[in-house]
């Protein structure tokens, strides 16, 4: 279990360092007030002090912005849930909570430890200068200046103190943590009888009753329904559909080409052999001397025709890389060897040898054996490459300015989606069977939860009004509107008896499972010493031998004394299971390293108490959230 915590933890870690520490770092509290707009209701406080519904969104949509920065490929819409978002509420209670304690217990974070936090932290290694100084371009990116930064940085070192006093110091007794830990990774050698359903299949016959009964039990009736669905169109403003419409005169086509000559034009290579005769470049002269004198005369053989040139490598070369295959080094383009080297070889054609030429690693002869690349491609090979560029580019520049009038229209008009249509030239689309979460393989808009949301917005479906624009990313915004809603219903019981019939068929194989096993139950705790036909089994809580886990978990917390112990799990529609306790072993191998294993204890021990110091100091400060969605999701 406590390897199970310490392989999560990193994991859980990562997420906080990406999500919930950049935004104090880069936006903090006072980035969240200044940020304020629309809605002003509170959606939680904390002394007093109101965290808005304006203040909830910039922080989750600042959180989705650097998750897209700093994770280019990742799933933005794994993000963007009502967990995600009770997630970043709950860490800006966290937050206010934690700044309303610096200033009541008067904690300060002085300019010493300051500059020795961002020095030293490797999660603000990306804000550093290689002499240790604030990387100003680093910041700028992120708005924001060296005493912003600073401000922000204090603040957090500061928070950190509020529980850094119960979690730096927690302990734990050896012989508590022993205790703990032989509970944890004990061992128990058991005996299993299983009372599955299916084996009492033949067993039952519903009635027609039971299927109505059952087919109107409120607590089934979720298992029967249509969902709601609706048809509905949409219509998408892109770069894609902005530049269709665009046009490049001929003339900036071949400007563009001209310009851009090197981008249409084939890096040119050479491919070559070499023997190199090492000699570093702080050798000694003398050294370096002998050296120059070997590949001087190594050059003479090759002129005189004496020996060919990939003997020479061969038998000759110091490069342990080429020596072997007579000197080759392949192709190779400009800048993937040191000056010297490269200079010549660019200077020779294929079948050219050089003189010896020296670098920092000793003396070079190299021939050129091939020779590749330089060539432009022609205009028109290319013409329509740069065409799609211009487009793209021109489409790109206008997308911000054409995106504003986009949202002022379908919001002005929103009776219909005609009039974006018409303005903009965009290709009108309908869907039928929209659901409010993405099906499986939806692409596009109807792939995203965003839209979705507000498609199926309260007023969107009872006044058939456009949606707002909503943006999906990649410079795409979206409006759509519901042509026909259906709510979810119950389907017809003539259209689902068969499988209301199937869920009463299981339900009832297993009552009679469960029935079954309390009988077995009850008989093996009058006669303790009857035995199981199953083989022991040797459980623990890392080692379930492919039984259900409510299973293992009882079989574990069983009394240990007196022995043999049974104990009975419903499984629900997996039926019944007893295990008889035979024997009470020793800890688990493969709970690993015993002194790591103690840390671990040590540290969900520290946990809890500064879990439990958070909690008093959120009652202390009168911290509440004040709607449901997040209250649920958000952590105590």
């Amino acid at each position: 279990m406590f390897e199970f915590f310490r392989k999560h933890t990193r994991l859980l870690q990562f997420i906080l360092v990406v999500l919930i520490f950049p935004s104090f770092v880069f936006l903090g509290v006072q980035g969240y007030d200044s940020s304020q707009g629309g809605s002003t209701n509170a959606v939680a406080s904390v002394a007093g002090r109101k965290i808005t519904q304006a203040e909830w969104d910039a922080a989750h949509r600042t959180q989705i912005e650097r998750v897209q920065r700093q994770m280019p490929g990742a799933d933005v819409k794994m993000f963007d849930t009502p967990e995600m978002k009770a997630q970043t509420l709950d860490a800006l209670v966290r937050e206010r909570v934690m700044l309303t304690a610096v200033d009541k217990l008067n904690l300060v974070t002085n300019d010493e430890r300051l500059q020795r936090q961002f020095v030293t932290d490797p999660q603000l290694a990306f804000l550093r200068n290689p002499d240790g100084s604030v990387n100003k371009d680093a910041l700028a990116a992120q708005g924001m200046s060296s005493e912003m930064f600073a401000q922000r940085l204090r603040q957090d070192l500061s928070m950190r103190q509020v529980l850094a006093g119960l979690g730096d110091t927690a302990f734990a007794p050896a012989s508590a943590a022993s205790a703990a830990l032989d509970a944890m990774f004990q061992q128990r050698e058991i005996q299993v009888q299983r009372f599955e359903p299916k084996d009492y299949l033949s067993k039952v016959a519903p009635t027609d009753a039971d299927i109505e009964k059952y087919y109107k039990d409120p607590v089934n009736a979720a298992q029967f329904q249509a969902p709601e669905q609706a048809t509905v169109e949409y219509v998408m403003l892109d770069i894609v559909s902005l530049k269709k419409d665009i046009k490049v005169s001929e003339d900036e086509l071949k400007k563009y080409y001209t310009e851009n000559q090197k981008r249409f034009t084939a890096p040119e290579e050479r491919r070559a052999s070499h023997i190199l005769i090492k000699a570093e470049k702080g050798a000694p002269a003398a050294e370096r001397e002998k050296a120059k004198a070997k590949a001087e005369a190594l050059l003479a053989q090759w002129k005189a025709k004496s020996a060919a040139f990939a003997d020479l490598a061969r038998n000759n070369s110091d490069d342990p890389g080429s020596a072997d295959k007579g000197g080759d080094l392949d192709f190779f383009g400009r800048g993937a060897m040191v000056k010297p080297f490269e200079d010549a070889a660019f200077s020779l054609k294929p079948g050219e040898t050089s003189g010896v030429v020296e670098s920092d690693f000793g003396y070079h002869i190299i021939q050129v054996t091939g020779a590749r690349g330089g060539e432009s491609r022609p205009f028109e090979a290319v013409r329509a490459e740069i065409e799609d560029e211009n487009r793209r580019q021109q489409a790109q520049a206008m997308f911000s300015e054409q995106a504003v009038a986009f949202s002022n229209l379908v919001e002005d008009q929103s009776d219909s989606l005609k009039p974006a249509v018409d303005k903009f030239k965009l290709e009108l689309k309908t869907a039928q069977g929209v659901k409010r979460t993405p099906t499986p393989g939806a692409t596009g808009p109807l792939a995203n939860p965003k839209f979705l949301e507000a498609l199926f917005a309260g007023d969107v479906i009872r006044n058939k009004r456009n949606t707002l624009a909503v943006d999906i990313g990649s410079n795409q915004l979206v409006a759509g509107r519901v042509l026909q809603h259906s709510p979810a219903q119950q389907l017809p019981l003539t259209e689902v008896s068969a499988k209301v019939r199937e869920r009463v068929v299981a339900a009832q194989a297993a009552a009679l499972a469960r029935q079954d096993g309390e009988a077995r139950l009850a008989a093996l705790q009058k006669a303790p010493d009857a035995t199981l036909s199953a083989a022991p089994v040797t459980i623990s809580r890392a080692q379930s031998r492919e039984l259900p886990r409510p299973l293992i978990d009882a079989a574990l917390k069983a009394p240990a004394t007196p022995l043999p112990a049974f104990v009975g799990v419903d499984l629900a529609d997996q039926g019944y299971a007893i295990a008889k306790v035979t024997k009470v072993l020793g800890r688990d191998p493969v709970a690993g390293d015993p002194v790591r294993s103690k840390a671990q204890y040590v540290q969900a021990w520290s946990d809890a108490e500064s879990q439990a110091y958070y909690v008093a100091l959120k009652s202390r400060f009168k911290a509440e959230v004040k709607v449901a969605a997040a209250a649920s999701g958000a952590t105590q």
